[in-house]
């Protein structure tokens, strides 16, 4: 029988401090499938006993870069439409898919995706090729037409902004319109040198000024996708970085002079495994980018490290991966949490997003005639043609990593990473991300995230009990097999700063408090707890952090069985052999299954790479950590390169 997830209670002679009220948890094997629990008593924080096998210590003096939402890549026009189907097909289950995915509201049922990353013309999925001006030779743009992208793009986007206000969305071209491009046509090649500077910019700014047009606020623009990749059936064009730089400098030059100077200007947009090289010699200039942007279908995750050492005041952004058709759940949420969504972090990035946000079952629809995604690219949530949909692995692992991070508050700061390291025998388990979310109000107190991956899985899986230290005080929780994304909330800054404490081994003076009403646990419908916490005043290390979780209990779990809350119904052909079948129109939502590994994180920046890729289709791992690399196992690249 598969042990289920267990809740110790640790209790001490001293008044409990913070409590940890609100779990998430994806399964292995699909019990838990982003499911909210709420355990019948709150896991306090209490003095130091001995440490568990596993024992993850928690630095809140150690803090790195603001995330700044995850999301998705892309919305392109495929997507847009099959959303755009369903909300024709079934509206409460096209409602039902935009509230789980991107509401923000604290307590919901949801995952605060909060980013979108969507084309200006045509992509690898779209109806048909199409620039936002295609009559050739129009360097006036007389002819420049927003409205030549579907309709239905436009109001899908819409409607996920009545949901998540708060919604950023970045933009970018596959290529230029055809008659910019040595070649003339948006599929391959690269874009006439007499247009460089003189058009293109311009181009972009009407792009971004068209968007507003519709009433989409653009956070973001990039001048290129996937700079170094040319293909002849889709969209692409080549550029070198002095191209790119040249155009970035009109461009950023453009949208100061019109209004638009808070519109973020990204560049690279391609594979990790030239970090070091291309991207370096973009931003070298140091003016008109706020960042780079990585993709992972070559190199490795360690490679975002080479442009953060050369340029550490630029942000970095991660923003493609795609699933592959038929790939193992388990497995692909591993890597992806390993890889991306604790590993890319780990490394610098500030966005996360996934390759595509909603197909059919064969990942369609795709342009006529490319030859992207040839084993099928897999969405976040699959759309089926009964109006029935599924959400994928891909969602899975996003969600976990979202709920670690989202604000506290309505327009409160996002979170950020915290130091944090897994010691003892099992350490080798569990690979974790900490985070802190500040509050809006001085007062209230701060949110402070775990995600956690447990990987102890041979032929049966092992649920590994591990402590958490915190402030020199101490809870224990035993973790499935999956993944785990748990917060709790103390006083900010209550002892000050001291660094360099062991936050294991600092004694402890108890007083009883109740934190500020806006600052208590928000939960779900009934299942209200009130947390009456007492404050620790130790004079442990407190740290500063900021990692935005939020707070939600569901209001149907039950203690004594929490280990499925959300029943999996089934999708189309998206599915793995072994998902279940038919996903109600009520919106009961399918999955395709995973087996959870995890692999320790050590405090960064020393964490070795992880993954050294040889080729799109086959990766090929260090020899360091054995056993965490066996856990989490080999992961094959899609076919959508890139």
């Amino acid at each position: 029988m598969r042990p289920g997830p267990l809740f110790i209670l640790c209790t001490a002679g001293l008044g409990a401090t913070q409590q940890i009220w609100d779990i998430w948890q994806t399964t292995w094997d699909k019990q838990g499938l982003f499911t909210s629990l709420a355990p019948s008593t709150p896991i306090n924080f209490v003095t130091p006993g001995p440490a568990a096998s596993a024992d993850i210590v928690v630095t809140e003096t150690t803090t790195f870069q603001t995330i700044n939402g995850f999301g998705v890549h892309s919305v392109p026009d495929s997507s847009a439409l099959t959303l755009n189907n369903l909300k024709t097909k079934n509206s409460a289950n096209y409602w039902s898919i935009l509230g789980h995915m991107f509401s923000v509201a604290d307590g919901a049922d949801a995952s605060g995706l909060s980013y979108l990353r969507v084309p200006i013309g045509a992509s690898d999925f779209s109806a048909k090729l199409y620039s936002l001006d295609d009559v050739s030779g129009d360097t006036s743009f007389k002819s420049f037409n927003i409205n030549n992208a579907p309709s239905y793009l436009f109001s899908v986007i819409k409607d996920i902004l009545s949901i998540n206000p708060a919604l950023k969305v970045h933009i970018l071209p596959w290529s230029p319109p055809g008659w910019m491009k040595t070649t003339g046509t948006m599929n391959g090649g690269t874009i006439t040198s007499s247009l460089i500077t003189a058009f293109h910019p311009t181009y972009l700014l009407k792009a971004v000024q068209g968007f507003q047009a519709q009433g989409i606020t653009i956070y973001a623009i990039s001048v290129q996708n996937e700079p170094e990749n040319s293909n002849p059936t889709y969209p692409t064009c080549t550029m070198t970085p002095a191209i790119e730089g040249q155009i970035g400098a009109a461009l950023r030059t453009l949208l100061n002079n019109n209004g638009l100077s808070s519109v973020k200007l990204v560049g690279y947009e391609h594979n990790w495994d030239d970090a070091g090289a291309y991207p370096a010699t973009l931003v070298y200039d140091g003016g008109s980018y706020d960042g780079v942007a990585f993709h992972c279908y070559a190199g490795a995750v360690s490679n975002q490290d080479s442009f953060h050492a050369a340029f550490p005041s630029k942000n970095i952004y991660f923003t493609e991966y795609s699933g592959t058709i038929g790939s193992d759940f388990w497995s692909d949420i591993k890597w992806y949490m390993d890889n991306l969504w604790i590993g890319s972090l780990e490394h610098n990035a500030e966005i996360g997003l996934m390759f595509n946000l909603a197909l059919d079952g064969d990942g369609l629809p795709t342009l006529p005639g490319t030859n992207s995604c040839a084993s099928g690219c897999r969405p976040i949530v699959t759309v089926n043609s009964d109006g029935s949909f599924a959400y994928n692995q891909e969602f899975y692992a996003l969600a976990q990593a979202s709920k670690a991070i989202i604000p506290k508050d309505a327009g409160g700061p996002w979170g950020k990473p915290i130091g944090v390291a897994v010691d003892g025998s099992l350490g080798w388990a569990l690979r974790v991300g900490a985070y802190l979310t500040k509050r809006l109000s001085s007062t209230d107190w701060n949110r402070y995230s775990l995600v956690v991956m447990n990987c102890d899985i041979t032929w049966n899986p092992v649920p590994v009990t591990a402590t958490i230290e915190f402030r020199g005080m101490q809870a224990t929780y035993t973790f499935p097999v999956g993944v785990i994304t748990l917060w709790w909330f103390a006083p900010p800054n209550a002892q000050g700063l001291v660094t360099g404490f062991n936050a294991t081994t600092v004694p402890v003076n108890s007083t009883s408090a109740r934190p500020s009403a806006s600052s208590q646990q928000s939960v779900s419908s009934s299942a209200q707890h009130s947390t009456s916490t007492a404050v620790s005043s130790t004079t442990s290390a407190q740290f500063s952090h900021t990692s935005a979780a939020r707070t939600s209990v569901s209001a149907t779990a039950n203690p004594s069985n929490i280990t499925t809350l959300r029943t999996s119904a089934t999708a189309g052909s998206g599915s793995t052999p072994n998902a279940s079948s038919s996903a109600s129109a009520s919106g009961t939502h399918a999955v395709v299954n995973s087996i959870s590994s995890n692999t320790t994180r050590m405090p960064r920046p020393l964490r070795p790479a992880l993954l050294v890729p040889v080729s799109r289709q086959s990766l090929r791992r260090p020899t360091a950590r054995v056993a965490q690399q066996a856990a989490i196992g080999p992961h094959r690249l899609p076919a959508h390169d890139h």
